[in-house]
């Protein structure tokens, strides 16, 4: 349905469809998430009874996590459906850890990578990864718009799970609407996505190590008298290696209050060896994936604590391409971040301890859709300045100065969940049985994700 043009009525109409997006302990999961946006602090998951949004008692927390259910297709629906407006369509991609060390009795844990975490002296630990999916925007601020977060299996890949994201937030969008563009910070494989997403109408734009090499196509020469493979890799370019760096086809030079003068120049027609395709052992042509390369020199950055360095980017989809648009979307890049770390440190999605992964699930869906109410209220939300901090204008709010206003708002909004019912003190577990020790799960690692170079012999039969 199309949301209406004022803020509040947006939110409203928001707040209805959301509860409709829990088709069972609809009115706990609701109300878990009034408190999770009224709480200053919380020690742990039952403190948020304490709160007034929180008409139920303690144990419907346990309840609406444990047993109650949510609608993610719909949910996913609903959050694309009340995206701001925005042209060019720009959308980060990033994993993030829920740390779960010592939870031994919760399954599908995996090993991670953590840069303040350290286990035996390694920057690695178990817990939980979800990628998260958020539309960016160019305005100076710390606002994103989460539109899917998905929890990833410790065996999964992870760049094809970024692909079917990608894909399935495709269909959501409003057809005939601008190419979209996905920026992903490094560790992802540029290749890889660019031949994952090469039916879609999308662009990417990856961040690529500044030790890469990669190679021209080779010049149309005769074969060899002597026969052989013709070449299929031609001239190298190596990021360290100035000497190998051919006339750019594209230049940009632009100045920037922030980043002083900025320089960006673009190398198209180029390709990675792959190492990971679907056809590794099978003694197959590798396939070859032609995109764009950009380097990207600033004169400064804005904390200035340190030399500015080289920025290597990959751009590869369909669509005009654009350097300007290309080095500001990566920049934009890192207000995921921001929004990871309020989610944290603010909403406290990493403070429960729950058991299972699907608890986690539920969890992580609440966080997202208190963000986007978050969002919605922007422009009607009361400032609650503390007396240290800067007059901000109204639209200028950051989400935690908006998150004070927003109980307020619940007064005039209201609550589409019903009022509780409470039917007495519950009986408990009855005399004489014991649920008995929990089961131990240990934390997955990856397999090695080379496989065998050659077929194994077959032996003939005499």
């Amino acid at each position: 349905m199309p949301m209406p043009t004022s803020p509040l009525a947006r939110l409203g109409v928001f707040r209805a469809e959301l509860h409709a997006c829990f088709p069972r302990r609809a009115d706990a999961l609701f109300e878990l998430g009034d408190a999770l946006l009224c709480a200053e602090a919380f020690p742990s998951l039952p403190h948020l009874s304490l709160e007034p949004a929180h008409r139920r008692g303690w144990g419907s927390v346990y309840a609406a996590l444990a047993r109650g259910r949510i609608d993610e297709d719909r949910l996913r629906d609903l959050l694309v459906g009340c995206l701001p407006d925005a042209d060019p369509l720009v959308f980060a991609v990033d994993v993030t850890t829920w740390p779960r060390c010592d939870a031994e009795c919760s399954p599908e844990r995996g090993y991670y990578y953590h840069p303040s975490r350290h286990s035996a002296g390694q920057p690695i630990i178990a817990g939980w990864a979800f990628q998260w999916i958020a539309q960016l925007s160019f305005d100076r601020d710390s606002w994103t718009a989460p539109v899917d977060a998905r929890r990833l299996h410790p065996l999964e890949d992870t760049d094809q799970t970024a692909a079917a994201q990608i894909r399935a937030l495709c269909g959501r969008l409003p057809a005939g609407e601008a190419v979209p563009l996905f920026v992903f910070d490094g560790g992802y494989d540029s290749a890889q996505l660019t031949l994952d997403l090469a039916e879609e109408r999308v662009a990417v734009l990856v961040r690529l190590r500044s030790d890469r090499c990669f190679y021209a196509d080779p010049p149309p020469a005769a074969r060899s008298p002597k026969g052989g493979r013709p070449r299929r890799h031609g001239a190298k370019f190596a990021f360290a290696d100035p000497t190998t760096w051919p006339t750019p086809s594209a230049r940009l030079v632009c100045q920037d209050d922030q980043y002083g003068t900025v320089t960006v120049q673009a190398w198209d027609g180029l390709h990675p060896k792959q190492q990971r395709h679907p056809g590794h052992g099978t003694r197959r042509p590798r396939p070859i994936v032609r995109g764009t390369i950009l380097r990207v020199q600033v004169q400064r950055v804005p904390a200035r604590t340190r030399p500015p360095k080289v920025l290597w980017l990959w751009w590869a989809g369909s669509g005009e391409f654009d350097l300007d648009l290309a080095w500001r979307a990566y920049i934009r890049r890192f207000d995921l971040e921001h929004t990871v770390r309020f989610a944290k440190q603010t909403l406290g999605w990493a403070i429960p301890r729950p058991r299972t992964p699907a608890q986690a699930d539920r969890w992580t869906w609440l966080v997202l859709a208190g963000y986007t109410q978050l969002r919605l209220a922007r422009a009607i939300a009361g400032d609650q300045r503390l007396p240290w901090e800067r007059p901000r204008p109204q639209p200028r709010l950051s989400p935690l100065r908006v998150r004070r206003g927003f109980p307020r708002l619940l007064c005039a909004l209201g609550s589409p969940a019903s009022t509780p019912k409470p039917f007495g003190r519950s009986p408990g577990r009855p005399r004489g049985r014991c649920s008995g020790p929990a089961v131990r799960h240990p934390a997955n690692k990856k397999p090695a994700k080379r496989p065998r170079s050659r077929p194994p012999r077959t032996t003939r039969a005499t």
